[in-house]
């Protein structure tokens, strides 16, 4: 009886860290799947891939080096350190926003703006429907917010609001 009770506590919880492990958030597999995507939505050949995806790493690295600026985590104190906090802030909002128009701008020299626009649209498609999964618990993950098919339950596909629009 009392190897069998062990046998069974190590299986429940062998069960327990597979799946621990699963639900463990991957930069790298988050970028693969963002960029595989938007690969399919725009319908980007490899080289039209090669030459969007360096562009995009790029821009997104330089969005998070302003993000760490724009979110730190504690409150200032006092007025004047608070009123320069959400001045600083607004700054980082306007320099994302021209780093935003730079790129788009160098992605549209090396694909076609068409392409450049669905795959904005993918990207935010993407991002959104994540977000559902994370919502409903991690292990639905990715395909959480996606119908059959691989589409997204968004804006773009009949599923919501026009993009650029609050829902």
């Amino acid at each position: 009886m009392k190897r069998l009770t062990t046998i069974l506590f190590c299986l429940v919880m062998a069960i327990s860290v597979s799946a621990q492990e699963q639900r463990k958030f991957s930069p790298e597999k988050f970028q693969a799947d963002l960029e595989a995507y938007i690969t399919r939505e725009a319908h980007f050949d490899q080289q039209e891939a090669a030459k969007y995806f360096p562009l995009l790493r790029e821009m997104q690295a330089k969005q998070r080096a302003i993000y760490a600026r724009m979110y730190k985590k504690e409150k200032p104190s006092g007025d004047a350190k608070c009123a320069e906090a959400i001045a600083n802030y607004d700054k980082a909002n306007i320099e994302l926003k021209q780093l935003d128009q730079t790129y788009h701008k160098k992605m549209m020299k090396v694909v076609p703006a068409s392409k450049v626009f669905d795959a904005m649209k993918a990207e935010n498609d993407f991002h959104r429907n994540m977000m559902k999964g994370f919502q409903h618990g991690f292990q639905h993950g990715f395909q959480h917010g996606f119908q059959q098919g691989g589409r997204p339950n968004g804006p773009f596909n009949g599923g919501g609001k026009q993009w650029g629009k609050r829902r």
